[in-house]
């Protein structure tokens, strides 16, 4: 499995009493396209938090710690120097505000990315990036402008070759069309899961509107991977 998260439950430490998610187990297959939707606010961001070990699950009475799995690793056994190698190497993240840096290229802001990443760091050139540019659609004579000047399109283009840059077996992406307009939106959906799709990676995308669902081979509602709220088992 590329993720396998079995009784994870987590609090944030100012209501230690007051369970933001209880997952008694969830599974995602490789290269499977799942879109997990519920309402502002649900946990959802918190879920892509533990996936990518920014978080860990709590601790729940004597029930332990809970597992969370990714690519048949266990992060909840990770230091945190071991977490940040993990995600440089093998998590892609599309951020709702981009975290794009506004005073540099679009190319920079890309190779940004492989210096958390020393294995892959000697292998990505310019000429990756560029290939990467092209395929998404963005004008050669923008490669070189600083993404503040880029239309909101082609920054969230930007974003997603940053994400892709290293090669990552999961891409994760936190409502990143939440300040598009529609056209916009389904643009960025399209590019997307047609390159998620072309380099076989496994892809966990969260928003609270469900009418992208269309895009995915898989839908989960957050409420029925949390029993906050009832939630299925494994089978």
């Amino acid at each position: 499995m590329s993720i396998s998260l079995k009784n994870v439950y987590f609090t944030y430490p100012d209501a230690p009493h007051r369970p933001v998610l209880n997952i008694p187990c969830w599974t995602v297959a490789p290269q499977e396209q799942v879109f997990v939707h519920g309402p502002s606010g649900g946990g959802k961001s918190t879920l892509l938090n533990l996936l990518s070990g920014m978080l860990v699950p709590s601790q729940e009475g004597q029930g332990g710690q809970g597992e969370v799995s990714i690519l048949g690793k266990r992060l909840d056994k990770m230091s945190q120097r071991q977490l940040d190698r993990f995600r440089a190497n093998h998590i892609g993240y599309v951020f709702q505000q981009l975290n794009l840096i506004p005073y540099l290229s679009s190319v920079e802001n890309i190779l940004l990315a492989t210096y958390f990443s020393a294995h892959k760091k000697a292998r990505v050139k310019s000429a990756d990036v560029e290939k990467l540019l092209t395929k998404l659609n963005i004008s050669p004579d923008d490669w070189s402008k600083q993404i503040a000047k880029l239309s909101t399109g082609q920054q969230q283009r930007v974003a997603i070759a940053r994400a892709l840059i290293n090669k990552p077996e999961l891409l994760i992406a936190d409502e990143p069309t939440s300040s598009l307009d529609q056209d916009n939106r389904d643009n960025f959906m399209s590019v997307l899961v047609s390159l998620v799709a072309e380099n076989k990676i496994t892809l966990v995308f969260v928003s609270h509107d469900k009418s992208l669902s269309r895009y995915f081979n898989r839908i989960d509602a957050l409420s029925d991977i949390s029993c906050l709220s009832g939630a299925r088992g494994c089978s």
